[in-house]
């Protein structure tokens, strides 16, 4: 850094610099969607030591490793605390790395008198370098402090502010996002718009795999999922507009690429809730619990080996490249009748048709409709969403807000109802599996999973209660009005 520039602009001071002190290595740590840094901060591990950096806040410094960690998982401290918000179920992970040289400075007066004092930390990666300085504030200089800080601003190589570090160690360091825009055109072909989503989606379960076979988290697998998801509502939602042979074709490779997620995702989901199951049921059941939850880590582990060992397979690779190239543009891709249709039009079409399907099945569920039906209706309820996100750009934003809020309670009522249905079906399996050739199985495992069963029975039977009132909110005059003022097909 070039001083001589900072004192050129301070007359009558000067700046002294400490001698030359060695690089260490740091880590740049995030989560996979890079929430700290879409705040303007920034979290370093230097050692065995945290230090983080806010937007005009002084640095906060705890002693503690965080790569591969939770933030829960921490060490109380002033980093962690200041990390509460941070997606409890996503791990630091390391996003970048490099060597820093820190070296501490005064800026001194013509009696050599210590006005303010500072750090440089000189920052240096593969791809790129950054140069940050901070200041400390002393008493009764607040004036030359202003200067030092104009001074310091000034010179082209120091960084202003968090993202300005970002750019300079990682020049297009992309960052993550599990829902990206994508630019729709009102007259857009249909085909053009399905080509588009279904590329981006690609995209998207493509940057999950290494976390997938790092097992950093376990969102990276759901959000594996969840974009393969999207891919398939477009292939069996956007009807007619792939031939009917290549629709066929799509849905089976889809398919084959998620099922072997599915297992392994169950999994999760229970390990993740071990500790409300152990909530539920009397402690003197516990042990019966913790047996069936062994079980299920041990058999996650096996699932992860699976999945890792397909996720760097040679074809699995060759299969997703295909399938990239195939959608990027639609070259390969065989048109149906509705594949010319403009965006705006068909968009209004499907959403309409699915919102008076949902509607209709939602409108007669009571409390003895039987459990499929809820469960269909959690189905549409979700089509309906992803159609609506789809083609959110071609329509209203404030409108598409008022209906989003109603139809996410309804869902998330749908989704706990769903829980507790496949939740009970999966302890019912589990049992089964553990019991021997008599047909018995361990007092203590039965008694524990017997008691889970009445209880998730019992939320479910409430929540089904919940979901007719979420509908009641989702189906007000006022939300029919808008389904209608924004998509109804005028054709028809």
């Amino acid at each position: 850094m070039d001083t001589f520039a900072v004192e050129a602009a301070l007359p009558g001071f000067s700046v002294v610099v400490e001698q030359d002190s060695e690089a260490k290595p740091f880590s740049l740590l995030d989560c996979h969607d890079q929430s700290l840094r879409a705040k303007g901060w920034m979290l370093i591990e230097i050692g065995d030591a945290l230090q983080l950096l806010q937007k005009e806040q002084r640095p906060l410094f705890q002693n503690c490793s965080g790569k591969g960690r939770f933030i829960q998982d921490l060490p109380s401290g002033e980093v962690q605390a200041a990390l509460r918000d941070f997606p409890k179920l996503r791990a630091l992970m390391q996003i970048g790395a490099g060597k820093l040289e820190e070296k501490n400075f005064v800026v001194l007066d013509e009696l050599q008198k210590t006005q303010v004092r500072g750090v440089i930390w000189s920052m240096t990666s593969t791809s790129g370098q950054a140069t940050l300085v901070r200041l400390q504030r002393l008493r009764g200089y607040e004036r030359t402090y202003q200067k030092v800080s104009t001074a310091f601003a000034d010179l082209p190589d120091c960084a202003k502010d968090v993202e300005a570090l970002y750019a300079g160690l990682f020049p297009g360091m992309e960052t993550y996002r599990a829902k990206p825009d994508i630019q729709l055109g009102r007259a857009e072909p249909s085909i053009e718009v399905a080509a588009d989503i279904i590329h981006t989606y690609l995209k998207v379960a493509r940057q999950n795999e290494s976390g997938m076979v790092a097992d950093i988290d376990t969102e990276f697998l759901h959000d594996y999922r969840v974009s393969l998801r999207k891919i398939r509502s477009v292939i069996s939602l956007f009807k007619g507009v792939f031939s009917e042979d290549q629709t066929v074709e799509l849905k089976r490779v889809f398919s084959d690429i998620m099922a072997p997620t599915g297992r392994m995702r169950d999994l999760d989901v229970y390990l993740l809730e071990k500790d409300m199951y152990f909530n539920l049921i009397p402690e003197h059941l516990h042990s019966g619990l913790q047996a069936m939850f062994d079980r299920f880590q041990s058999e996650r582990g096996q699932e992860l080996s699976r999945l890792s060992r397909r996720l760097r397979s040679k074809a699995y690779a060759t299969s997703m490249k295909h399938l990239i190239e195939t959608f990027d543009g639609i070259g390969q891709l065989q048109p149906g009748p509705n594949a010319d249709r403009g965006a705006y039009d068909y968009a209004c079409a499907l959403i309409w048709k699915r919102y008076r399907k949902v509607c209709k099945i939602a409108r007669g569920i009571t409390d003895d409709t039987p459990d499929e039906t809820v469960h269909n209706l959690r189905i549409d309820c979700k089509k309906l969403r992803y159609l609506m996100e789809f083609f959110a750009p071609l329509f209203d934003a404030k409108g598409f807000k008022l209906i989003l809020k109603p139809l996410k309670k309804l869902q998330d009522n749908l989704g706990l109802f769903n829980d507790y249905s496949v939740q009970q079906e999966a302890l019912l399996a589990f049992v089964s599996q553990q019991s021997n050739t008599q047909g018995r199985v361990d007092a203590q495992v039965g008694l524990a999973v017997g008691g889970l069963i009445a209880v998730l029975d019992q939320r479910q039977k409430s929540e089904r209660s919940r979901v007719i009132a979420s509908f009641q909110h989702f189906d007000s005059p006022e939300t029919r009005n808008l389904f209608r003022s924004l998509f109804h097909d005028k054709e028809e």
